[in-house]
């Protein structure tokens, strides 16, 4: 289990107070300027060195992502926070930039430093107007002491700007959410090119998920050798987890990657509702993460190595607990109908096939479907996975494709209650 010292986010919920004073108490804004003498090329290598993957789903390498970016290039440049947290689960950027917002501008200050932005934007999820809030309140204070705007630390210019998405779920997608940002309509872009390369105005940009950037300053502070001491899998380092559903405590902490899942919610969350035997099921990283049976659940680690090998991902690490109380088919008519309501409809594969896929789930839910509208439902999730633009059609195949490999069993069963046709 993780040691209190270890924890970078000491203040998740707020109850040490919050504004600059107790930030900087607590470590924020502290020999940041030191970091930055390092020069650009030693932060980059030590958040190689440290393994630090992105935190908003995908995983990928933060220092590889950031190598990528061509900083010799004359054009303007540009930082972006995806704070457009509308994962069905996920909550966890919330609670950083309701009590900890200064990790975060820290941490963008860092990134604007190493890519020659001067200015960078924080797209916020339309319902978190809460955040706008304390985000804005904390760009201020940062202004008045001299972390931001012209001459930061004597050595650069950074401006940030919060915006407001309008609920849309795709613009949680890197290249939608740059088109909303740019006043079009949400909707994902073909890649090549790459937003390092044309990202927002067409200009370089760097896009990273709010917890990503916000660990970066701790660990840059610490070293990247303490980092990779935690962690008791391949993926190294400490993570912020979620829990919500059917357990006594649902809860938002930080832990070591590559704890047991029935670890985390018994110690965590207080056991499932009517005692671990109970378990139905879990979605272990928002809805689009796979869903996995209570004989996984019994001895499978959290990370994302362990999850890919039973078929599920570590997605936001935002787990949803399911209790033999409820009734999965109802969950996944809901799961899918979100899906359905959130396509853009810019590819046809999801447009069409993420309502032929709500409308079956619904006729299961209902016991109105057949053996017949399940070899449906595998060939139209196989038809979409892989044949789309961005990753709504893929979550919409491994998602379903998730539930109908866990669970195939019983929905036949509720299936053969209805005369075959």
């Amino acid at each position: 289990m993780l040691q209190e010292k270890d924890k970078i986010y000491n203040n998740i919920y707020g109850f040490k107070g919050k504004g600059l004073k107790v930030a900087t108490q607590l470590g924020d804004w502290q020999n940041i300027k030191n970091i930055l003498d390092q020069g650009r090329d030693w932060i980059i290598n030590e958040l190689k060195n440290s393994a630090l993957m992105g935190r908003g789903g995908a995983g990928f390498s933060t220092g590889l992502k950031w190598s990528f970016l061509n900083i010799k290039d004359p054009r303007e440049k540009y930082v972006v926070i995806n704070a457009d947290e509308g994962e069905p689960g996920t909550c966890k950027d919330r609670e950083i930039m309701r009590h900890e917002p200064h990790k975060l501008l820290e941490g963008i200050v860092i990134a604007c430093f190493v890519l020659g932005a001067k200015v960078a934007y924080i797209y916020l999820r339309g319902e978190y107007t809460e955040c706008k809030k304390e985000l804005e309140n904390a760009i201020e204070e940062a202004k008045s002491s001299g972390f931001l705007g012209n001459n930061a630390f004597n050595m650069l210019d950074v401006e940030i700007h919060v915006h407001m998405g309008a609920g849309a779920y795709i613009c949680g997608e890197e290249t939608s959410l740059l088109e909303s940002l740019e006043g079009k309509a949400g909707r994902p872009r073909n890649k090549p090119p790459f937003p390092a390369n044309y990202g927002l105005y067409g200009k370089p940009t760097v896009i990273n998920n709010v917890e990503t950037i916000a660990s970066i300053p701790t660990i840059l502070k610490r070293g990247s050798n303490w980092f990779n001491k935690l962690g008791k899998g391949f993926t190294k380092g400490s993570r912020l987890f979620a829990i919500s559903g059917c357990v006594n405590n649902p809860c938002i902490f930080e832990e070591e990657i590559g704890i047991s899942l029935k670890k985390l919610i018994e110690q965590h969350a207080g056991g499932v509702i009517g005692g671990w035997e109970n378990l139905q099921a879990v979605i272990p990283g928002g809805i689009s993460s796979q869903i996995i049976n209570k004989n996984i659940c019994d001895d499978i680690i959290m990370d994302p190595e362990n999850l890919k090998q039973v078929g599920s991902t570590l997605g936001t690490a935002c787990m949803i607990v399911f209790n033999t109380s409820v009734n999965l088919f109802k969950i996944f008519n809901i799961i899918t109908h979100f899906y359905m309501h959130e396509s853009c409809g810019q590819c046809t594969p999801c447009r069409e096939g993420s309502g032929w896929v709500y409308r079956i789930m619904k006729k299961i839910s209902s016991n109105q479907a057949t053996k017949t509208d399940i070899e449906l439902l595998h060939n139209i999730i196989n038809g979409i996975g892989g044949n789309t633009i961005c990753g709504l059609g893929d979550a919409i195949t491994m998602a379903v494709g998730g539930f109908l490999k866990s669970f195939y069993k019983e929905i036949i069963n509720e299936v053969t209650k209805v005369k075959n046709v």
